[in-house]
């Protein structure tokens, strides 16, 4: 599956809004926050276009965490195709915030994979 423009959370509000009223899981090499979005908003009270279905994600290395831009650049690379493979995993109406810590980069790329594979199953058990 690709990884659309549309599945990028990209707004500061949006980050937020995982953050403030989602929930947090600890996996290790990165720590994962979801937040169910609300299922519809009717449009005369927010103009703004409907949303594509489908789970979103916001990606986070910070150089304190990871450090220097190469590290942070893999760091991301990694986790957006993490989420790119196994986006089936998370319900549709979900915004994911993935943020990288130091030893991201020092784990194989399977046991990235891996940690996540787990924590979707574990989380939304509905999808597996």
């Amino acid at each position: 599956m690709r990884f659309r423009a549309e599945q990028h959370l990209r707004r500061q509000r949006d980050f937020r809004e995982a953050r403030e009223k989602g929930r947090r899981q600890d996996c290790g090499a990165f720590t994962l926050w979801w937040y169910r979005r609300p299922a519809e908003i009717t449009a005369a009270v927010v103009a703004v276009p409907a949303p594509i279905p489908g789970p979103r994600v916001g990606v986070i290395a910070s150089t304190a965490a990871v450090g220097i831009a190469v590290k942070r650049n893999r760091a991301k690379r990694r986790m957006r195709e993490i989420f790119r493979r196994h986006q089936n995993l998370v319900p549709p109406d979900c915004d994911l915030l993935m943020i990288a810590r130091a030893a991201l980069n020092r784990l194989e790329y399977r046991e990235i994979e891996q940690k996540f594979v787990d924590v979707c199953r574990k989380l939304f058990p509905e999808k597996s």
